[in-house]
């Protein structure tokens, strides 16, 4: 072999070589970031309260500035990732605004629904001496409901230091401001929160299963005055059908108003649907229900319902029903639901 054809055959085999480097270092770089992805769609979604294509979109955002990183300055990879998501989410957030302005309706967040253990339906309202061992991790909905009031840069301030423990010198560094001022920003939207009864308010689950037991059947009765006994003076009933599931455009405040509110929903499902699934279910980590109803008209309902449970009442009733934001809800299962249905 001749000394350019050796030459030839040298850089060939160097830039085969560097080829396979890199995509080895990139499986290994995505092998890592995949470790933490479940972790930063949490961050994402306490954040913006999108689950869906926005978090993911976050997400990847995310993962392709962390592909085009400099790895000799990352010295804590799930540290650095966290940072990087929440940074993108600031900048959603302050889009959002703006597009919520022109929702339709009241916008609430999209819910994270799962299965109550065991078999479910009237079985799965009855106490259980374990639910204290049970008890979900999850921040409330009636806490990401209010958290919308707050500023972007006070909600990213509370959810990475009183959710994730991250420090206010890292803080600071994604709001671009000081750690004093990261620290008066996540104080400010504790103070906010605070101010909140249905966000403050956070029952045990045997509470919780106490007062569905007793709104549910109040409601399926019409029992008004058995209604008012389990709501709050000051309760809110919030509906987002996002302009394309029937739902009131304002909240409904008042224990009267709710109360005749929820009994002639569930009169007119009761009375009027040929198929109605109300499922006892975990929203967010609390005692929820998911609700499928079919009318004679074609008409087809899916909603999950959260509540604000304190002092033995309820204080906020929040259902969604924006098909877009019930998309990762699994379907009702009607052996799991509750002896409530057509007459």
């Amino acid at each position: 072999m001749s000394y350019e054809s050796h030459r030839r055959h040298g850089r060939r085999a160097l830039s085969h070589g560097r080829r396979a480097l890199t995509q080895d270092r990139a499986v290994d770089e995505l092998a890592s970031f995949e470790e933490h992805r479940t972790h930063l769609m949490a961050v994402a979604y306490r954040m913006l309260g999108s689950r869906g294509a926005e978090a993911e979109d976050v997400v990847q955002e995310a993962w392709l500035r962390y592909a085009s990183a400099d790895r000799s300055q990352i010295r804590d990879v799930r540290a650095w990732l966290v940072t990087a998501t929440a940074r993108i989410c600031l900048d959603v957030l302050r889009s959002a605004r703006v597009r919520r302005e022109a929702y339709v309706g009241p916008w609430l967040p999209e819910p994270i629904v799962s299965r109550l253990p065991g078999p479910g339906g009237s079985q799965g309202l009855a106490d259980d001496p374990a639910d204290h061992a049970t008890r979900s991790e999850e921040i409330s909905y009636a806490l990401l409901v209010v958290m919308e009031r707050l500023t972007p840069e006070q909600r990213v301030a509370l959810v990475l230091h009183d959710v994730f423990a991250v420090g206010f010198e890292e803080i600071a560094e994604v709001l671009g401001t000081t750690p004093a001022a990261a620290r008066q920003l996540a104080a400010r939207a504790r103070r906010a929160i605070s101010a909140d009864g249905p966000a403050r308010h956070r029952s045990d689950r045997t509470e919780q299963r106490q007062v569905l037991r007793a709104f549910l059947a109040a409601v399926e009765s019409g029992d008004l005055d058995a209604l008012l006994g389990v709501l709050a003076p000051g309760v809110v009933a919030v509906g987002d059908g996002g302009g394309v599931a029937a739902a009131t455009r304002r909240p409904v405040e008042g224990a009267v108003q709710v109360a005749r509110f929820m009994a002639g929903l569930f009169r007119r499902a009761v009375t009027e649907a040929t198929s109605l699934v109300v499922e006892p279910v975990l929203v967010n980590g609390d005692l929820g229900l998911l609700i499928e109803a079919t009318y004679p008209s074609g008409e087809r309902q899916r909603l999950t319902t959260a509540f604000a449970i304190a002092d033995g009442r309820i204080t906020g009733i929040f259902n969604q029903l924006n098909p877009a934001k019930l998309a990762n809800v699994p379907p009702a299962q009607p052996a799991r639901a509750l002896p409530i249905g057509p007459r």
